[in-house]
């Protein structure tokens, strides 16, 4: 929550660039662009919910999973593997752009942390039934507790934490080279969309990859930089910060068992692009 406020704090003062001394005019320029991204997650609370059991994991740590640098970043065949953007938009006003796209982020539950427990789990669970090993069976209020990854859960959105959004974003000139060409534009923006996670979890052991599925709604702010290399290409900087709503974790595979957790995020992606169309001005 603390990094979401310091992006607001990078945002609101913006405003005022409103009034450039160079105004220009991208309206009827289309753009797609394709990049990576990390990511950081604040602790969430985590409910599992299921025959014989509902019980929360309370402060849960989550990190992302960036892929090294290796042939998913130049084969084709690999590229959504590594945490990746995709998005196109169109300008509809001269400063104003509207796009669709796909934030294709991870997070990974860090394995055998310490957390508490709030809830109850039965000696058996699910149906076909999981028999619980006794250490986790019973009735618990804040108890503290190791997430043991090999008999108690593990949790990853890994395939992964996609955030498939409608974005609106505001264009506004900073500088611009003599020869007309390159020039670097400040832009803010805000996002609203659903979260179609594809969760890989393990629950007493029983789980599997999960379908992608529509777990949850989000929304975001950002504010970055976009440095136009030539009239066609430009890279692009962002840093979004954002929440989900996830009503709807696949878990197991079976049916009635699901999770639900809320996540606020901070994103940092680098993309490289292309227009359609010419600036006016």
């Amino acid at each position: 929550m603390k990094k979401l406020v310091l992006l607001l704090g990078l945002i609101l003062p913006t405003l005022s660039i409103a009034q450039e001394k160079q105004p220009y005019s991208r309206k009827g320029q289309g753009f797609v662009y394709w990049g990576y991204n990390r990511s950081t997650y604040t602790k969430s609370d985590i409910t599992f919910i299921g025959q014989g059991y509902n019980f929360t994991l309370h402060d849960v740590v989550a990190k992302d999973a960036p892929s090294p640098l290796g042939r998913e970043y130049y084969d084709p065949a690999l590229f959504s593997i590594p945490q990746f953007n995709i998005r196109g938009g169109y300008f509809f006003s001269d400063h104003w752009a509207i796009s669709i796209g796909w934030d294709h982020m991870k997070y990974v539950m860090v394995n055998d942390q310490q957390s508490t427990i709030t809830g109850t789990i039965s000696a058996q669970v699910s149906n076909p039934a999981i028999t619980v090993n006794p250490a986790y069976v019973g009735t618990f209020d804040h108890k503290p507790i190791t997430v043991n990854s090999k008999d108690f859960l593990t949790f990853e959105h890994t395939d992964g934490f996609n955030f498939a959004s409608v974005d609106l974003d505001r264009y506004d000139r900073l500088w611009k080279a003599k020869n007309g060409v390159q020039g670097l534009d400040w832009i803010v923006g805000g996002s609203v969309g659903a979260f179609v996670p594809r969760s890989d979890v393990r629950l007493f052991t029983v789980g599997k990859n999960n379908y992608w599925n529509v777990a949850g709604y989000g929304f975001a702010l950002k504010a970055g930089l976009q440095f136009d290399i030539t009239k066609h290409v430009f890279l692009r900087n962002d840093i979004k910060g954002g929440f989900s709503r996830l009503n709807d974790i696949r878990t197991t595979g079976r049916d009635g068992d699901y999770a639900k957790q809320s996540i606020w995020y901070l994103e940092d992606y680098f993309v490289l692009g292309f227009t359609i169309g010419k600036m006016k001005k």
